[in-house]
């Protein structure tokens, strides 16, 4: 029993610890901005890379996703006569909690797992200690602007999954299921409010920063050369996964607990 729960003990202080050099790490990184040299450019660049190019695969993912939801809930619905809740369910499902959480779990599989390999190969190849033998602070040349990017992006791509995914459960209720369009949009406006959609933005910005700085992290800490960077790549996709599902339910909790 005490061995129990000693390794328990020993478990519980490791996730302190990683959990602190994490914020530690974030918070370093934060603070390099507040002083130049700056790096625009590569901010740019890395909204470019995060936003632009993720278009596709999160537009995707949210019109098959309102079209599966508006499906979904029309099976359900039709048992209890209630098939004019099923534009209401698909927006309101879509801009609260699909929209963030599917971008976020795709941005994470695709830009996470890159971050981390692009810096995780430049830290076994020594690029990073080159930086920093030129007077350049890692933190600001490499981090910084992927966590300004990741906060700054991801809303923007939250928002246009929510449109492309209301549009894709309007696709199917209108033409697979023959409800009127106009009583479509009605429904889909009606009970649509401010705060559905800006805590749905609120969360993607939250996101952004999570895919950002834990790729940035494990790809920064990463040691023993190809091995240690694929390694970097998997715990950053999954550790970034497993807290954007956490930071959703806490961010929900937040905004609609009663």
């Amino acid at each position: 029993m005490i061995a129990f729960l000693a390794s328990v003990g020993a478990a519980f202080l490791a996730f302190l610890a990683a959990a602190g050099r994490i914020v530690r790490f974030a918070g370093q990184a934060l603070a390099a901005g507040l002083t130049p040299p700056y790096y625009p450019r590569l901010i740019v660049r890395q909204i470019v890379y995060i936003g632009y190019f993720s278009l596709p695969v999160v537009g995707l993912t949210a019109l098959f996703t309102g079209m599966v939801l508006a499906l979904q809930s029309h099976t359900g619905f039709a048992r209890f006569n209630a098939e004019s809740a099923i534009a209401t369910v698909v927006v309101l499902s879509v801009t609260r909690e699909l929209g963030p959480v599917i971008a976020g779990l795709m941005v994470a599989g695709r830009v996470g797992a890159a971050m981390a390999a692009e810096i995780g190969t430049m830290r076994v190849t020594d690029q990073i200690d080159a930086l920093t033998t030129l007077s350049t602070d890692p933190l600001r040349y490499l981090v910084l602007p992927r966590l300004l990017a990741g906060l700054l992006t991801l809303p923007v791509l939250v928002f246009v999954a929510d449109i492309v995914g209301v549009f894709g459960g309007y696709l199917v209720g209108t033409y697979k299921l023959s409800f009127n369009p106009v009583n479509y949009l009605t429904q889909t406006e009606q009970y649509l409010e401010t705060i559905d959609v800006v805590s749905g933005l609120v969360k993607a910005a939250v996101f952004g920063f999570i895919v950002a700085l834990m790729g940035c992290y494990h790809g920064y800490h990463s040691r023993g050369g190809a091995e240690g960077v694929g390694q970097a790549t998997t715990y950053a996709v999954v550790s970034a996964s497993i807290l954007i599902l956490l930071s959703n339910y806490m961010l929900t909790e937040a905004f609609f607990a009663r």
